[in-house]
Protein backbone atom coordinates (compact mmCIF):
# COMPACT_ATOMS: atom_id res chain seq x y z
CA UNK A 1 0.00 0.00 0.00
CA UNK A 2 2.84 2.43 0.88
CA UNK A 3 4.44 1.74 -2.47
CA UNK A 4 1.26 2.72 -4.25
CA UNK A 5 1.00 6.00 -2.32
CA UNK A 6 4.59 6.89 -3.16
CA UNK A 7 4.20 6.52 -6.91
CA UNK A 8 5.33 9.61 -8.90
CA UNK A 9 1.89 10.02 -10.46
CA UNK A 10 0.31 11.37 -7.23
CA UNK A 11 2.20 14.71 -7.07
CA UNK A 12 1.27 15.30 -10.70
CA UNK A 13 -2.38 14.76 -9.83
CA UNK A 14 -2.18 17.27 -6.99
CA UNK A 15 -0.46 19.79 -9.23
CA UNK A 16 -3.25 19.34 -11.75
CA UNK A 17 -5.86 20.03 -9.08
CA UNK A 18 -4.05 23.19 -7.97
CA UNK A 19 -3.79 24.38 -11.56
CA UNK A 20 -7.49 23.74 -12.11
CA UNK A 21 -8.36 25.64 -8.92
CA UNK A 22 -6.24 28.63 -9.97
CA UNK A 23 -7.79 28.58 -13.45
CA UNK A 24 -11.29 28.43 -11.96
CA UNK A 25 -10.48 31.34 -9.61
CA UNK A 26 -9.13 33.42 -12.48
CA UNK A 27 -12.22 32.65 -14.54
CA UNK A 28 -14.50 33.79 -11.72
CA UNK A 29 -12.46 36.98 -11.22
CA UNK A 30 -12.53 37.77 -14.93
CA UNK A 31 -16.29 37.19 -15.09
CA UNK A 32 -17.05 39.15 -11.92
CA UNK A 33 -14.85 42.08 -12.90
CA UNK A 34 -16.06 41.90 -16.49
CA UNK A 35 -12.46 42.26 -17.65
CA UNK A 36 -13.16 40.98 -21.15
CA UNK A 37 -15.62 43.79 -21.84
CA UNK A 38 -14.29 46.32 -24.33
CA UNK A 39 -14.35 50.07 -23.80
CA UNK A 40 -16.28 52.17 -26.30
CA UNK A 41 -17.87 55.60 -26.71
CA UNK A 42 -21.39 55.91 -25.27
CA UNK A 43 -24.26 54.79 -27.47
CA UNK A 44 -26.10 57.95 -28.53
CA UNK A 45 -29.72 58.05 -29.64
CA UNK A 46 -31.05 61.33 -31.02
CA UNK A 47 -32.72 62.93 -34.00
CA UNK A 48 -30.79 64.70 -36.74
CA UNK A 49 -31.18 68.39 -35.83
CA UNK A 50 -28.90 71.46 -35.81
CA UNK A 51 -28.86 71.31 -32.01
CA UNK A 52 -27.77 67.67 -31.90
CA UNK A 53 -24.98 68.38 -34.40
CA UNK A 54 -23.82 71.29 -32.26
CA UNK A 55 -23.87 69.14 -29.11
CA UNK A 56 -21.86 66.36 -30.72
CA UNK A 57 -19.29 68.90 -31.88
CA UNK A 58 -19.17 70.76 -28.55
CA UNK A 59 -19.22 67.74 -26.19
CA UNK A 60 -16.25 65.50 -27.00
CA UNK A 61 -17.06 63.23 -24.03
CA UNK A 62 -20.16 62.06 -25.90
CA UNK A 63 -18.08 60.60 -28.74
CA UNK A 64 -14.95 59.67 -26.79
CA UNK A 65 -14.36 56.31 -25.11
CA UNK A 66 -15.28 56.24 -21.46
CA UNK A 67 -12.37 54.37 -19.88
CA UNK A 68 -13.04 53.20 -16.30
CA UNK A 69 -10.27 51.98 -13.94
CA UNK A 70 -8.68 48.92 -15.52
CA UNK A 71 -9.01 46.33 -12.75
CA UNK A 72 -12.51 46.93 -11.37
CA UNK A 73 -14.08 49.75 -13.40
CA UNK A 74 -15.90 47.49 -15.85
CA UNK A 75 -17.96 45.95 -13.07
CA UNK A 76 -21.24 47.79 -12.60
CA UNK A 77 -21.56 46.26 -9.14
CA UNK A 78 -18.20 47.59 -7.92
CA UNK A 79 -18.85 51.01 -9.44
CA UNK A 80 -22.23 51.08 -7.68
CA UNK A 81 -20.81 49.78 -4.40
CA UNK A 82 -18.03 52.39 -4.36
CA UNK A 83 -20.53 55.16 -5.05
CA UNK A 84 -22.81 53.86 -2.31
CA UNK A 85 -20.04 53.34 0.26
CA UNK A 86 -17.68 56.27 -0.23
CA UNK A 87 -19.38 58.50 -2.81
CA UNK A 88 -16.23 60.01 -4.28
CA UNK A 89 -12.47 60.15 -3.68
CA UNK A 90 -10.93 63.20 -1.99
CA UNK A 91 -14.26 65.00 -2.02
CA UNK A 92 -14.03 68.81 -1.57
CA UNK A 93 -16.09 70.80 0.92
CA UNK A 94 -17.75 73.68 -0.93
CA UNK A 95 -19.14 76.46 1.23
CA UNK A 96 -22.86 77.05 0.94
CA UNK A 97 -25.75 78.74 2.72
CA UNK A 98 -28.75 76.73 3.88
CA UNK A 99 -32.15 78.12 3.00
CA UNK A 100 -35.42 77.21 4.75
CA UNK A 101 -38.72 77.40 2.87
CA UNK A 102 -42.07 76.95 4.68
CA UNK A 103 -44.52 74.77 2.76
CA UNK A 104 -48.34 75.17 2.76
CA UNK A 105 -48.85 71.89 4.68
CA UNK A 106 -46.50 72.89 7.51
CA UNK A 107 -43.43 71.11 6.15
CA UNK A 108 -40.13 72.96 5.86
CA UNK A 109 -38.13 72.46 2.67
CA UNK A 110 -34.40 73.15 2.76
CA UNK A 111 -31.79 73.65 0.09
CA UNK A 112 -28.14 74.69 0.06
CA UNK A 113 -26.95 77.54 -2.16
CA UNK A 114 -23.42 77.72 -3.56
CA UNK A 115 -22.22 80.80 -5.43
CA UNK A 116 -19.99 80.46 -8.54
CA UNK A 117 -16.21 80.61 -8.08
CA UNK A 118 -15.46 81.85 -11.61
CA UNK A 119 -17.16 83.62 -14.49
CA UNK A 120 -19.22 81.44 -16.80
CA UNK A 121 -17.83 80.83 -20.29
CA UNK A 122 -20.71 82.84 -21.80
CA UNK A 123 -20.58 85.59 -19.18
CA UNK A 124 -24.21 84.91 -18.27
CA UNK A 125 -25.78 84.27 -14.86
CA UNK A 126 -26.58 80.54 -14.79
CA UNK A 127 -27.88 78.52 -11.85
CA UNK A 128 -27.90 74.73 -11.64
CA UNK A 129 -30.91 73.49 -9.67
CA UNK A 130 -29.97 70.01 -8.47
CA UNK A 131 -32.09 67.18 -7.10
CA UNK A 132 -30.06 64.35 -5.48
CA UNK A 133 -30.81 60.63 -5.38
CA UNK A 134 -33.01 58.73 -2.94
CA UNK A 135 -32.64 59.92 0.66
CA UNK A 136 -29.67 62.11 -0.36
CA UNK A 137 -28.80 65.73 0.29
CA UNK A 138 -26.16 68.41 -0.30
CA UNK A 139 -23.71 66.87 2.17
CA UNK A 140 -23.26 63.65 0.18
CA UNK A 141 -19.78 63.34 -1.30
CA UNK A 142 -20.87 62.85 -4.91
CA UNK A 143 -22.98 66.01 -4.65
CA UNK A 144 -20.14 68.00 -3.06
CA UNK A 145 -17.74 66.88 -5.79
CA UNK A 146 -20.10 67.88 -8.58
CA UNK A 147 -21.03 71.21 -6.97
CA UNK A 148 -17.37 72.17 -6.52
CA UNK A 149 -16.65 71.37 -10.18
CA UNK A 150 -19.73 73.29 -11.36
CA UNK A 151 -18.82 76.31 -9.22
CA UNK A 152 -15.34 76.40 -10.76
CA UNK A 153 -17.01 76.47 -14.19
CA UNK A 154 -19.07 79.53 -13.35
CA UNK A 155 -22.34 77.99 -12.15
CA UNK A 156 -24.34 78.92 -9.09
CA UNK A 157 -25.70 75.70 -7.57
CA UNK A 158 -28.86 75.13 -5.56
CA UNK A 159 -29.10 71.63 -4.09
CA UNK A 160 -32.36 70.31 -2.66
CA UNK A 161 -32.19 68.40 0.62
CA UNK A 162 -34.85 65.72 0.42
CA UNK A 163 -37.45 66.16 3.13
CA UNK A 164 -36.34 64.08 6.11
CA UNK A 165 -32.94 63.10 4.64
CA UNK A 166 -30.72 65.45 6.65
CA UNK A 167 -30.00 63.82 10.02
CA UNK A 168 -29.84 67.12 11.93
CA UNK A 169 -33.02 68.69 10.53
CA UNK A 170 -36.31 67.77 12.20
CA UNK A 171 -39.51 67.35 10.23
CA UNK A 172 -42.11 70.04 10.91
CA UNK A 173 -45.04 68.05 9.51
CA UNK A 174 -45.86 64.34 9.24
CA UNK A 175 -44.56 64.02 5.68
CA UNK A 176 -41.31 62.91 4.04
CA UNK A 177 -39.95 62.99 0.51
CA UNK A 178 -41.49 60.48 -1.88
CA UNK A 179 -40.55 58.98 -5.23
CA UNK A 180 -42.11 61.72 -7.32
CA UNK A 181 -43.33 64.59 -5.12
CA UNK A 182 -42.16 67.83 -6.76
CA UNK A 183 -43.37 70.28 -4.10
CA UNK A 184 -40.01 70.92 -2.44
CA UNK A 185 -38.09 71.07 -5.71
CA UNK A 186 -40.66 73.47 -7.14
CA UNK A 187 -40.41 75.67 -4.06
CA UNK A 188 -36.62 75.80 -4.44
CA UNK A 189 -36.83 76.68 -8.14
CA UNK A 190 -39.39 79.43 -7.53
CA UNK A 191 -37.26 80.86 -4.73
CA UNK A 192 -34.21 80.94 -7.02
CA UNK A 193 -36.20 82.64 -9.79
CA UNK A 194 -37.46 85.26 -7.36
CA UNK A 195 -34.08 85.84 -5.72
CA UNK A 196 -32.16 86.03 -9.01
CA UNK A 197 -34.50 87.55 -11.62
CA UNK A 198 -31.82 87.53 -14.34
CA UNK A 199 -30.58 83.97 -13.87
CA UNK A 200 -31.29 81.10 -16.22
CA UNK A 201 -31.58 77.53 -15.04
CA UNK A 202 -29.90 74.21 -15.75
CA UNK A 203 -31.94 71.39 -14.18
CA UNK A 204 -30.01 68.33 -12.95
CA UNK A 205 -31.40 65.17 -11.34
CA UNK A 206 -29.56 62.14 -10.03
CA UNK A 207 -31.36 58.76 -9.88
CA UNK A 208 -34.65 59.38 -8.02
CA UNK A 209 -33.91 63.07 -8.46
CA UNK A 210 -33.98 62.52 -12.22
CA UNK A 211 -37.54 61.31 -11.92
CA UNK A 212 -38.52 64.31 -9.82
CA UNK A 213 -37.01 66.96 -12.11
CA UNK A 214 -38.48 65.43 -15.28
CA UNK A 215 -41.89 65.13 -13.67
CA UNK A 216 -41.66 68.73 -12.44
CA UNK A 217 -40.82 70.11 -15.87
CA UNK A 218 -43.61 68.12 -17.52
CA UNK A 219 -46.30 69.02 -15.00
CA UNK A 220 -46.87 72.57 -16.29
CA UNK A 221 -45.42 74.75 -19.09
CA UNK A 222 -44.64 77.51 -16.57
CA UNK A 223 -42.13 75.17 -14.90
CA UNK A 224 -39.96 75.32 -18.03
CA UNK A 225 -39.72 79.10 -18.09
CA UNK A 226 -36.09 80.32 -17.89
CA UNK A 227 -34.91 76.69 -18.07
CA UNK A 228 -32.16 76.15 -20.64
CA UNK A 229 -31.97 72.36 -20.41
CA UNK A 230 -32.37 69.33 -18.17
CA UNK A 231 -29.97 66.47 -17.41
CA UNK A 232 -31.25 63.23 -15.84
CA UNK A 233 -28.83 60.52 -14.70
CA UNK A 234 -29.47 56.87 -13.81
CA UNK A 235 -33.22 57.08 -13.25
CA UNK A 236 -35.67 54.26 -13.97
CA UNK A 237 -38.52 56.33 -15.53
CA UNK A 238 -41.37 54.08 -14.33
CA UNK A 239 -41.68 52.93 -10.71
CA UNK A 240 -44.46 50.51 -11.65
CA UNK A 241 -42.25 48.68 -14.13
CA UNK A 242 -39.11 49.01 -12.01
CA UNK A 243 -40.62 47.49 -8.87
CA UNK A 244 -41.22 44.20 -10.68
CA UNK A 245 -37.53 43.96 -11.62
CA UNK A 246 -36.45 44.96 -8.10
CA UNK A 247 -37.89 41.73 -6.76
CA UNK A 248 -35.71 39.63 -9.07
CA UNK A 249 -32.32 38.21 -8.11
CA UNK A 250 -30.92 38.95 -11.57
CA UNK A 251 -27.93 41.33 -11.19
CA UNK A 252 -28.47 41.08 -7.41
CA UNK A 253 -31.32 43.60 -7.61
CA UNK A 254 -33.16 41.90 -4.75
CA UNK A 255 -30.11 42.46 -2.54
CA UNK A 256 -29.86 46.13 -3.54
CA UNK A 257 -33.58 46.41 -2.83
CA UNK A 258 -33.07 45.05 0.68
CA UNK A 259 -30.16 47.40 1.40
CA UNK A 260 -32.03 50.50 0.19
CA UNK A 261 -35.13 49.45 2.13
CA UNK A 262 -33.02 49.09 5.27
CA UNK A 263 -31.68 52.62 4.79
CA UNK A 264 -35.19 53.99 4.25
CA UNK A 265 -36.37 52.26 7.44
CA UNK A 266 -33.64 53.98 9.44
CA UNK A 267 -34.60 57.40 8.07
CA UNK A 268 -38.31 56.89 8.71
CA UNK A 269 -37.69 55.62 12.23
CA UNK A 270 -35.50 58.65 12.92
CA UNK A 271 -38.64 60.78 12.44
CA UNK A 272 -41.12 58.30 13.92
CA UNK A 273 -42.25 60.70 16.67
CA UNK A 274 -43.41 63.19 14.04
CA UNK A 275 -44.74 60.66 11.53
CA UNK A 276 -46.45 58.32 13.99
CA UNK A 277 -46.73 60.42 17.15
CA UNK A 278 -49.81 61.88 18.77
CA UNK A 279 -49.30 65.17 16.96
CA UNK A 280 -49.21 63.59 13.51
CA UNK A 281 -52.05 64.06 11.05
CA UNK A 282 -54.05 60.86 11.41
CA UNK A 283 -56.02 61.58 8.22
CA UNK A 284 -52.98 60.37 6.32
CA UNK A 285 -53.61 56.89 7.66
CA UNK A 286 -50.32 56.25 9.51
CA UNK A 287 -50.73 54.32 12.74
CA UNK A 288 -48.88 51.90 14.98
CA UNK A 289 -49.80 49.00 12.72
CA UNK A 290 -47.95 50.66 9.85
CA UNK A 291 -44.90 51.12 12.07
CA UNK A 292 -44.97 47.43 13.00
CA UNK A 293 -45.08 46.54 9.30
CA UNK A 294 -42.17 48.88 8.71
CA UNK A 295 -39.99 46.92 11.12
CA UNK A 296 -40.55 43.71 9.17
CA UNK A 297 -40.28 45.24 5.67
CA UNK A 298 -37.49 43.83 3.48
CA UNK A 299 -38.20 45.73 0.25
CA UNK A 300 -38.92 49.25 -0.95
CA UNK A 301 -42.25 48.00 -2.27
CA UNK A 302 -43.41 47.07 1.22
CA UNK A 303 -42.31 50.43 2.63
CA UNK A 304 -43.97 52.31 -0.24
CA UNK A 305 -47.22 50.41 0.26
CA UNK A 306 -47.36 50.75 4.04
CA UNK A 307 -45.86 54.21 4.51
CA UNK A 308 -44.85 56.36 1.54
CA UNK A 309 -48.04 56.31 -0.55
CA UNK A 310 -50.09 57.41 2.45
CA UNK A 311 -48.28 60.75 2.72
CA UNK A 312 -50.27 61.91 -0.32
CA UNK A 313 -53.38 59.80 0.17
CA UNK A 314 -52.92 57.33 -2.69
CA UNK A 315 -55.41 54.49 -2.43
CA UNK A 316 -53.12 51.80 -3.81
CA UNK A 317 -49.48 51.10 -4.53
CA UNK A 318 -50.22 50.97 -8.25
CA UNK A 319 -51.80 54.44 -8.17
CA UNK A 320 -48.82 55.77 -6.21
CA UNK A 321 -46.28 54.41 -8.69
CA UNK A 322 -48.23 55.56 -11.74
CA UNK A 323 -48.89 59.09 -10.46
CA UNK A 324 -45.37 59.65 -9.07
CA UNK A 325 -43.43 58.45 -12.15
CA UNK A 326 -42.18 60.87 -14.78
CA UNK A 327 -43.14 58.42 -17.56
CA UNK A 328 -46.41 60.23 -18.29
CA UNK A 329 -44.80 63.70 -18.21
CA UNK A 330 -41.71 63.25 -20.38
CA UNK A 331 -43.54 64.09 -23.61
CA UNK A 332 -44.44 67.51 -22.15
CA UNK A 333 -40.80 68.58 -21.82
CA UNK A 334 -39.72 70.88 -24.64
CA UNK A 335 -36.35 72.16 -23.42
CA UNK A 336 -33.21 70.19 -24.41
CA UNK A 337 -33.16 66.99 -22.36
CA UNK A 338 -30.21 64.61 -21.90
CA UNK A 339 -31.02 61.21 -20.38
CA UNK A 340 -27.97 59.25 -19.18
CA UNK A 341 -28.04 55.57 -18.14
CA UNK A 342 -25.15 53.13 -17.84
CA UNK A 343 -25.84 49.84 -19.61
CA UNK A 344 -24.33 47.92 -16.66
CA UNK A 345 -26.38 49.73 -14.00
CA UNK A 346 -27.50 46.89 -11.69
CA UNK A 347 -30.45 48.92 -10.36
CA UNK A 348 -32.02 49.87 -13.69
CA UNK A 349 -33.17 46.86 -15.70
CA UNK A 350 -32.39 46.90 -19.40
CA UNK A 351 -36.11 46.79 -20.25
CA UNK A 352 -36.57 50.23 -18.67
CA UNK A 353 -34.19 51.77 -21.19
CA UNK A 354 -36.81 51.30 -23.88
CA UNK A 355 -38.59 54.33 -22.37
CA UNK A 356 -35.92 56.95 -23.16
CA UNK A 357 -35.10 55.23 -26.47
CA UNK A 358 -38.72 55.51 -27.60
CA UNK A 359 -38.93 59.10 -26.38
CA UNK A 360 -35.90 60.16 -28.42
CA UNK A 361 -37.63 58.84 -31.53
CA UNK A 362 -40.55 61.23 -31.09
CA UNK A 363 -38.91 64.26 -29.47
CA UNK A 364 -36.25 66.34 -31.23
CA UNK A 365 -35.07 67.87 -27.97
CA UNK A 366 -34.10 64.51 -26.39
CA UNK A 367 -30.65 62.92 -26.47
CA UNK A 368 -30.15 59.51 -24.85
CA UNK A 369 -26.61 58.67 -23.70
CA UNK A 370 -25.83 55.03 -22.83
CA UNK A 371 -22.24 54.33 -21.67
CA UNK A 372 -21.31 50.64 -21.49
CA UNK A 373 -19.93 51.01 -17.98
CA UNK A 374 -20.43 53.21 -14.96
CA UNK A 375 -22.87 51.34 -12.74
CA UNK A 376 -25.36 53.39 -10.75
CA UNK A 377 -23.98 56.93 -10.31
CA UNK A 378 -20.42 55.60 -10.39
CA UNK A 379 -18.71 56.54 -13.67
CA UNK A 380 -15.30 56.56 -12.00
CA UNK A 381 -12.24 57.21 -14.13
CA UNK A 382 -8.64 56.16 -13.46
CA UNK A 383 -5.72 54.25 -14.92
CA UNK A 384 -5.45 50.92 -13.07
CA UNK A 385 -6.67 50.73 -9.48
CA UNK A 386 -7.26 54.11 -7.86
CA UNK A 387 -10.08 56.34 -9.18
CA UNK A 388 -9.74 60.05 -9.86
CA UNK A 389 -11.68 62.59 -7.77
CA UNK A 390 -13.73 63.78 -10.76
CA UNK A 391 -15.90 61.31 -12.63
CA UNK A 392 -17.02 61.09 -16.23
CA UNK A 393 -20.51 61.98 -14.99
CA UNK A 394 -19.39 65.25 -13.42
CA UNK A 395 -17.56 66.28 -16.57
CA UNK A 396 -20.27 65.36 -19.08
CA UNK A 397 -22.99 67.31 -17.21
CA UNK A 398 -20.92 70.51 -17.21
CA UNK A 399 -19.80 69.97 -20.79
CA UNK A 400 -23.39 69.51 -21.97
CA UNK A 401 -24.56 72.51 -19.94
CA UNK A 402 -21.79 74.69 -21.39
CA UNK A 403 -22.76 73.64 -24.91
CA UNK A 404 -26.43 74.46 -24.33
CA UNK A 405 -25.54 77.87 -22.90
CA UNK A 406 -23.35 78.62 -25.93
CA UNK A 407 -26.13 77.45 -28.27
CA UNK A 408 -28.67 79.72 -26.58
CA UNK A 409 -26.22 82.62 -26.66
CA UNK A 410 -25.66 82.04 -30.39
CA UNK A 411 -29.42 81.92 -31.02
CA UNK A 412 -29.89 85.16 -29.11
CA UNK A 413 -27.15 86.90 -31.08
CA UNK A 414 -28.63 85.70 -34.37
CA UNK A 415 -32.08 86.92 -33.32
CA UNK A 416 -30.65 90.33 -32.40
CA UNK A 417 -28.86 90.54 -35.75
CA UNK A 418 -32.03 89.63 -37.66
CA UNK A 419 -33.99 92.22 -35.69
CA UNK A 420 -31.34 94.87 -36.42
CA UNK A 421 -31.45 94.04 -40.13
CA UNK A 422 -35.25 94.22 -40.13
CA UNK A 423 -35.17 97.60 -38.36
CA UNK A 424 -32.60 98.88 -40.85
CA UNK A 425 -34.70 97.71 -43.79
CA UNK A 426 -37.79 99.33 -42.30
CA UNK A 427 -35.92 102.61 -41.77
CA UNK A 428 -34.51 102.50 -45.31
CA UNK A 429 -38.01 101.95 -46.74
CA UNK A 430 -39.37 104.90 -44.77
CA UNK A 431 -36.61 107.26 -45.99
CA UNK A 432 -36.78 106.32 -49.67
CA UNK A 433 -39.49 108.44 -51.42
Amino acid sequence: MNAILETPEMPAVFDGVKLAAVAAALYVIIRCLNLKSATAPPDLIFQDTPLSHFLIKSCPLLTKEYIPPLIWGKSGHIQTALYGKMGRVSSPHPYGLRKFLPMPDGATATYDLFEPLAEHCTGDDITMVICPGIANHSEKQYIRTFVDYAQKNGYRCAVLNHLGALPNIELTSPRMFTYGCTWEFGAMVNHIKKTYPQTQLIVVGFSLGGNIVCKYLGEAPVNQERVLCCVSLCQGYSALRAQETFLQWDQCRRLYNFLMADNMKKIILTHRHVLFGKNSNRTQGLDDTDMNRLYTATSLTQIDDNIMRKFHGYKSLKEYYEKESCLHYLHNIHVPLMLVNAVDDPLVHDSLLSIPKSLSGTKENVMVVLPLHGGHLGFFEGSVLFPEPLTWMDKVIVQYANAICQWERHKSQCADLEQAEADHEQLHTALVP
